[in-house]
């Protein structure tokens, strides 16, 4: 029944622009499972247990990328503000913004659109699509 459907049933739009706007700003957490971490260390051609002493913080029992005294993410290229891992970056990353946080109201996602250049632009993407994003993690 179309009235079970969510208000974004048509699709939302999004092309990521690579802005790097998503990677600063105030504190948070970027969550990183194990296997996730493996790969980024992959990328970087460092071993685990470097990758983790060097941009990995344990907060309680999860595991989070550090960020730098600005915001920014560890993993971010300050100078031209690319993800020096775009292509392992993690699922918290991978999902941006069909975060359930951003899909709760058409008034969230107005606001995600305000801050985010690729949001509500660029490509189409279906109901099913968005949900398989939205249930990958809550954020």
């Amino acid at each position: 029944m179309a009235n079970d459907l969510p208000w974004y049933r048509d699709g939302l739009r999004f092309t990521c622009t690579q802005c790097g706007d998503c990677c600063t700003g105030a504190p948070g957490h970027v969550w990183v499972t194990n296997e996730e971490i493996v790969a980024l260390a992959s990328l970087l051609g460092v071993g685990v247990e470097a990758f983790e002493d060097t941009y990995v913080r344990r907060v309680g029992a999860r595991k989070s990328l550090k960020e730098l005294p600005n915001g920014d993410c560890v993993l971010l290229d300050g100078e031209n503000r690319k993800c020096t891992v775009y292509s392992a970056r993690p699922r918290q990353c991978r999902t941006w913004p069909f975060w359930e946080s951003n899909l709760k109201t058409p008034e969230a996602w107005a606001q995600t659109c305000r801050v985010c250049p690729g949001s509500g632009r660029g490509k189409l993407h279906s109901l099913s699509q968005i949900e398989e994003q939205r249930k990958v993690l809550k954020v």
